[in-house]
């Protein structure tokens, strides 16, 4: 690990099975995978000729969503909310209570540290799935029941680039990230595997099958869906 005054703190992580310098933006800085026949020195190399590149990089993950959890930040999901509690103790403890998913952390814990964030995200990603397993289904069983659509089950997967899906056999895949959601763009998600179990594309026919189950708010739910503000997962 380096520190940097212009990209901040710099791991060097070595992978045999790497064929290419690799750069990837961190909450810190960058780490940049080493294949073999590569050493720092190539590394600093690429990473000067791509200076421009990598800085305009970073400066855009600085403008996305940038919740860094910690005592004084919240954030809501649609059946729990996340708060962060200092307390005399040793270790990182979970308890989701009424509503309220508490992350009890050491009293000098280093909120901003890459790696305390990772472990909260890991807590707070099984409490996810699992309240996404006992909503999500029973949303879908309702929409399904309310427009008159047939699906064979419904599956619960933590696709970060994907809301959902819907398989030939009209099995419903949906991302547990779904639970950041306002009730109303979940539905949106749900409605389009749905209409997916009538037409298995994007044809004409399945947007007047998403305008007839939106009122005809398809456009405006589909990109409101696309720019909505996700907090940032580890």
């Amino acid at each position: 690990m380096q520190n940097d005054n212009i990209f901040g703190k710099i791991e060097f992580v070595r992978n045999n099975r790497a064929k290419y310098i690799v750069v990837k933006i961190t909450a810190t800085g960058l780490k940049v995978t080493l294949p073999p026949n590569k050493t720092q020195n190539d590394a600093w190399q690429f990473i000067e000729e791509n200076k421009t590149k990598i800085l305009s990089k970073q400066e855009k993950q600085k403008t996305k969503s940038t919740n860094i959890l910690n005592e004084n930040e919240r954030i809501k999901t649609l059946t729990f909310e996340i708060s962060l509690l200092r307390v005399e103790r040793e270790n990182i403890f979970f308890r989701l209570k009424n509503g309220l998913l508490t992350i009890e952390i050491p009293a000098t814990t280093d909120c901003s540290c890459e790696d305390v964030q990772m472990h909260f995200w890991e807590g707070i990603k099984y409490f996810l799935r699992k309240e996404a397993k006992r909503v999500l289904p029973e949303r879908v069983e309702f929409l399904a029941k309310k427009f008159g659509f047939v699906f064979s089950d419904v599956k619960i997967q933590s696709s970060k680039t994907r809301w959902g899906s819907c398989s030939g056999k009209k099995s419903i895949n949906l991302s547990f990230y779904l639970m950041f959601l306002p009730q109303e763009f979940i539905d949106y998600v749900i409605l389009h595997e749905l209409c997916h179990t009538k037409e298995m594309n994007h044809s004409t026919k399945f947007w007047q099958w998403m305008d007839k189950v939106t009122d005809g708010q398809s456009a405006t739910l589909r990109h409101e869906v696309k720019i909505f503000k996700m907090p940032k997962i580890y």
